[in-house]
């Protein structure tokens, strides 16, 4: 599952970034994963601050969450940059 998201995140970003419109996407929505990917790396931190064992897995695991959230961040941004580019152009016409 969060192999999925990684690969669908830049197809995200491509999108928000060519289409240049905030149309059709959901804030609310992304700061949603958002939030399930903070709590995910909480978790991963807490595993280690009580000793778990931590192999291979973990660490590839700890990868995602951390490129996912950045990847979700960069989409959030330019959902912002997208809103003001409809704001302007809604202005001008």
């Amino acid at each position: 599952m969060i192999l999925c998201f990684g690969l669908s995140w830049p197809i995200s970003i491509r999108k928000s970034w060519t289409s240049r419109t905030a149309k059709g996407k959901s804030l609310f929505f992304e700061c949603f994963i958002w939030i399930g990917y903070v709590f995910g790396i909480a978790r991963k931190i807490i595993q280690v601050n009580v000793g778990e064992e931590t192999s291979w897995l973990f660490y590839l695991v700890w990868f995602f969450y951390v490129l996912n959230m950045i990847e979700i961040t960069i989409d959030m941004i330019l959902y912002f940059r997208n809103v003001k580019l409809d704001k302007e152009r809604d202005a001008n016409k």
